[in-house]
């Protein structure tokens, strides 16, 4: 399947606004300050983007089963949710394989 570069340019620029404002807030941050909190708040903006994104994708179906809607619009719809679906379970799945990593450390 073939995702269109509108779609793969849109993750693309989500992910990247998440990531200046991780590295925005960690440099306003105060040194003494855990971070720990920064990337909660960034992992639940992403699963919340990834689930706002799914609504959408929802919604255009709906309009489109009603007849309101474009079925290129539909398909782009579609396409967005699932790069974001399996944009998060990458993500995911690295976050995974770096905890498994740090538990097989030596103490």
């Amino acid at each position: 399947m073939s995702i269109p570069v509108s779609a793969a340019t849109n993750a693309y620029n989500a992910v990247s606004q998440i990531a200046n404002n991780a590295s925005a807030s960690a440099t306003t941050a105060s040194p003494g300050a855990a971070s720990g909190g920064d990337f909660a708040a960034m992992l639940k903006d992403a699963v919340d983007q990834v689930v706002e994104t799914g609504r959408t994708s929802d919604q255009v179906t709906m309009n489109a089963a009603a007849g309101n809607a474009n079925v290129v619009d539909v398909v782009t719809a579609v396409a967005e949710s699932e790069l974001a679906l399996e944009t998060m379970v990458a993500v995911r799945d690295r976050i995974i394989s770096a905890y498994e990593s740090i538990m097989r450390m030596p103490i």
